[in-house]
């Protein structure tokens, strides 16, 4: 497949600049999400007739099998075909032709990309609250064995005052409810759907964003298509979130070696 932004150049591009470019080695984590949002892309496309819809069913039986070959590990990957996004519209056109191209339709590899990684953040903040949730669930277990356990307390690495074990362990129950909290406000702050930006400028298509946000479970559409593209703060809120939590679980883990 010719690159989106090569048509002013004659020549192909050096290889070593193909590389350069190329996020495949590390974008591939996404295909999940990037498949799921073209599913749902392409099922609107039909259902607003924007495209025929035996040709959006076609587009999404594609994807289906598509996906399932990755998961196989039937499938690798090109880096001339830079990311996730592009790789996967090359398989889709290369099976079914050019009715594949036709996914495109309505949008931008911009509002794709954004999509992509407000799914990923939301279901990694998912997950993680999960194991938090099964941590907090042991402390609690043990904490209720060990009310009678007496132990010392530390300050600066001295003995100090004696408490139970279980109040020793509550401690970190409570450092992890926070975790969960923050964990709770990641996905919220990544809640809404940029897919129908475009590019920066919206698309003429008479797209149906709600119910694409409803097939994938977003709470809200995005109300302003540059920021819809642009906004990366919830990777941001991640970052942190997960900062926090692995600073506590670091503590925790120093505590236990003491």
């Amino acid at each position: 497949m010719k690159k989106m932004w090569g048509g002013r150049f004659s020549k192909k591009t050096d290889l070593l600049t193909d590389d350069f470019n190329s996020s495949i080695s590390f974008d591939q984590r996404l295909y999940k999400q990037d498949i799921t949002g073209s599913i749902a892309h392409a099922r609107m496309l039909g259902k607003q007739n924007i495209i025929d819809p035996q040709e959006s069913e076609q587009i999404i039986e594609a994807l289906e099998a598509i996906l399932v070959d990755i998961e196989a590990g039937k499938i690798e990957f090109s880096v001339s075909m830079e990311d996730i996004h592009m790789n996967v519209e090359a398989i889709l056109t290369e099976r079914i032709g050019d009715v594949g191209k036709k996914l495109h339709t309505g949008r931008s590899r911009n509002d794709q990309v954004a999509t992509d990684m407000r799914l990923y953040v939301k279901e990694i903040a998912d997950d993680s609250k999960s194991l938090i949730q099964n941590l907090i669930l042991t402390l609690l277990y043990l904490a209720e064995d060990h009310t009678n356990t007496i132990m010392p307390g530390y300050t600066h690495l001295q003995r100090a005052q004696p408490i139970t074990f279980s109040h020793h362990l509550m401690a970190y129950v409570e450092m992890f409810k926070r975790d969960m909290i923050r964990m709770t406000q990641v996905k919220s702050m990544a809640d809404t759907l940029p897919l129908g930006s475009g590019a920066l400028a919206t698309t003429t298509y008479p797209l149906d964003r709600e119910a694409v946000a409803l097939e994938l479970n977003f709470s809200a559409v995005s109300l302003n298509s540059l920021d819809g593209v642009s906004y990366r703060d919830f990777c941001l809120d991640f970052l942190e979130a997960a900062s926090v939590l692995m600073m506590h679980l670091s503590r925790f883990s120093e505590e236990i070696i003491l």
